[in-house]
């Protein structure tokens, strides 16, 4: 760890201190992603993914509605955002968001993942409406960039004629570099979690349930500001090995290890953040797994600095076979990294499964996560860390700042 704290100031607007800018972030953020495109073969992207979405249109509706595949955003070279969505929503974004053009907010409606037949005709009409917009951006000719479709979307694109190829690879690219407003917020929402965890810890006692621990971290999250509480692992005692990425209503007991993953989102930027406890105590098998867990974590954060690759980090963690696992596959997501902003899992991706094969160059203004994980030797209990950290010219910036030197005894007797 390098360097102090980044700030986090307070969530309001105020006169007296400069906090986030939303309008330099939405020029920025539209920005990256036409730069990317005038960089590509396309004439224009049309996005789906809901991070996508919200990168170029600076829009966001709730979260139930982000995997129906029904909102979407047409971006042209040289031209505005243009927006389908909920048909309500679409008239909220015309009055609340003046940095969209209103003649571009369209109510629009495909079929919510299939319920509505595409025989009733609303992707054809969708597809042909498209075209048109693309004919009068002069660009009708040129591939269309997609991030994420479905099947029928994408061959009625085909049977009018557009030719597609993948926008998901250029949008990744242009999200990877994060602004200093970015950056702020991706701190700002750790620092909710910091709070959140020492919660966590003075309730952390026998007799509570894992699934308590996770109502106790969403009550809070929500409380402080959080947009999305997107999922929360409660894993304890003989839950931890192996590693099930989930939460149950196990009652917490004298001794056990305990780790949990808050995930959240601050103005749409998102957490991804481990934290292990024992629970009253701690026996010698439980603290050389978390040892062990943390010399890893501090390697790969001594490798992060700007030239430096993503092979570079992943090889500072064990091998598959090295902690009990067959492969790299089999061990995935647990030595991991992965980049933090509007989505949980942007570039780059960090892991002995890709990073060697196809290493990536890490550039200051990049934010991603680093997880490790370790088995105890009585073979159940484990020890699971993650760091967040945005790469600067002078190395690695750690965001998440809840104690994890060391173990920490929850409630010690």
């Amino acid at each position: 760890m390098t360097g102090a704290p980044l700030p986090a100031p307070g969530h309001m607007g105020v006169d007296y201190e400069q906090r986030v800018d939303f309008d330099r972030l939405r020029r920025y953020r539209l920005e990256r992603a036409l730069a990317s495109l005038e960089a590509s073969e396309c004439g224009a992207f049309l996005l789906f993914d809901f991070y996508n979405i919200r990168y170029t249109t600076q829009t966001w509706i709730g979260g139930a509605l982000g995997d129906k595949m029904t909102r979407y955003a047409l971006l042209t070279r040289g031209g505005e955002p243009m927006l389908w969505d909920f048909g309500s929503a679409a008239r909220h974004h015309r009055l609340f968001s003046p940095w969209l053009d209103p003649a571009n907010c369209h109510a629009g409606m495909l079929g919510l993942r299939g319920a509505i037949a595409p025989t009733v005709g609303l992707m054809q009409d969708a597809v042909r409406q498209i075209k048109g917009l693309l004919e009068d951006a002069g660009v009708a000719d040129a591939p269309v960039g997609v991030d994420i479709v479905e099947p029928p979307f994408l061959f009625e694109m085909q049977r009018q004629g557009l030719t597609v190829v993948d926008a998901q690879q250029a949008m990744l690219d242009a999200r990877q570099i994060k602004s200093g407003d970015e950056i702020m917020l991706l701190t700002q929402a750790a620092a909710m979690v910091d709070g959140v965890y020492q919660d966590i810890l003075e309730a952390l006692k026998p007799g509570i349930r894992e699934n308590e621990i996770v109502a106790l971290a969403s009550k809070r999250l929500y409380e402080m500001g959080s947009e999305q509480v997107e999922a929360i692992n409660a894993v304890s005692g003989e839950r931890c090995n192996p590693h099930p990425h989930n939460f149950s209503d196990r009652l917490i007991r004298p001794g056990d290890q305990a780790f949990f993953d808050i995930i959240h989102s601050f103005n749409g930027y998102r957490t991804c953040y481990y934290r292990t406890f024992s629970v009253g105590s701690a026996t010698p098998s439980q603290r050389d797994a978390y040892t062990r867990a943390r010399e890893w974590m501090d390697a790969a954060i001594d490798a992060v600095k700007p030239g430096a690759s993503t092979a570079d980090v992943a090889s500072v963690w064990p091998a598959a076979t090295e902690f009990g696992f067959e492969n790299e596959m089999a061990a995935f997501g647990l030595q991991f990294g992965h980049g933090l902003g509007l989505g949980l899992h942007e570039r780059p991706i960090i892991s002995r499964l890709n990073s060697m094969r196809e290493p990536v160059e890490l550039q200051a203004g990049m934010v991603f996560a680093l997880e490790t994980y370790c088995p105890a030797g009585d073979g159940f209990s484990a020890a699971r860390i993650e760091e967040e950290v945005v790469v600067t010219d002078d190395g690695a910036r750690v965001l998440t700042l809840f104690p994890a030197r060391e173990l920490v005894i929850a409630n010690p007797y």
